[in-house]
């Protein structure tokens, strides 16, 4: 499937009351596991790519992060879009040369956040965060391609829980031409029903502890579900578990998923 065809297939599977369920791979491997799962599109997740070389959330720059999701987009057949950050700067020139390299490197959407990086004026102020958008849709939508940005309002998980804000800076982002409007860290269904009904544009999700299943989701009108870093921490949290077993406890009971691991990789990996 050419650049083109991938981005015209990832918009049209953002269904609103038929969300697509985008899971967020890390690197290559776990790319080429969900697409043999059955997914039909993946999300990069910034958090656990970073983690793939001992880092945190925020610390690859862009040339390593539009490497590590164009890795992504190359090693699977399904539609690939990525995590960009905030553009890598706060110019909004930043942004659309962001996504002019995350085309090139074969990804059919990606997205860009209004989150400064700085703890002191943590999300850019709401005509600077839309010039922003503006200059990525314009380099995202050229003749013959649509790729799929999407458009992150940052304040809930930033100190600033203004669920007014937050529909105000994606009707904004709306204007500017997103195609796909994301605020992470909503889990209220009714705060979520009511930015779904206050935009014309596809809205994603991620799913939290203690918030609305898929089938909520679904019936409030969200067009994608995503999760973020969180399968890359339970593939954490599982080797930190089995390792402290072997360390702490000298057994080795862990080799029993060990042993289904390694078939679903062979499946997976075509081996």
């Amino acid at each position: 499937m050419d650049p083109a065809a991938r981005a015209a297939r990832l918009l049209a599977l953002h269904q609103p009351g038929a969300p697509l369920l985008a899971p967020n791979p890390w690197d290559i491997g776990s790319a080429k596991l969900l697409e043999s799962l059955g997914f039909e599109a993946l999300c990069t997740t910034s958090s656990g790519a970073a983690a793939t070389v001992g880092g945190l959330d925020g610390s690859m720059d862009r040339d390593a992060a539009i490497a590590s999701a164009g890795a992504i987009a190359t090693a699977v057949t399904v539609p690939v879009s990525a995590d960009l950050e905030n553009g890598f700067g706060d110019d909004p020139a930043d942004a659309a040369e962001t996504i002019r390299l995350a085309m090139a490197a074969g990804l059919a959407g990606g997205s860009i956040e209004d989150y400064t990086m700085r703890a002191d004026d943590p999300v850019y102020a709401i005509e600077q965060a839309a010039e922003r958008v503006k200059a990525a849709v314009e380099v995202a939508h050229p003749d013959g391609v649509h790729f799929v940005l999407t458009a992150r309002a940052e304040n809930h998980i930033r100190g600033r829980d203004d669920l007014a804000d937050t529909i105000a800076r994606l009707q904004a982002y709306q204007e500017a031409g997103a195609d796909v409007l994301y605020a992470p860290g909503l889990t209220d269904l009714g705060a979520i029903t009511s930015l779904v009904q206050s935009v014309d544009r596809p809205v994603n999700v991620i799913v939290r502890p203690g918030g609305p299943t898929v089938a909520d989701l679904a019936a409030a009108g969200v067009a994608r579900i995503s999760v973020g870093g969180s399968l890359a921490w339970v593939a954490v949290a599982a080797v930190a578990e089995a390792a402290r077993e072997l360390r702490e406890d000298g057994t080795v009971g862990f080799l029993d998923r060990a042993v289904e691991g390694g078939q679903i990789a062979r499946r997976a990996y075509g081996g």
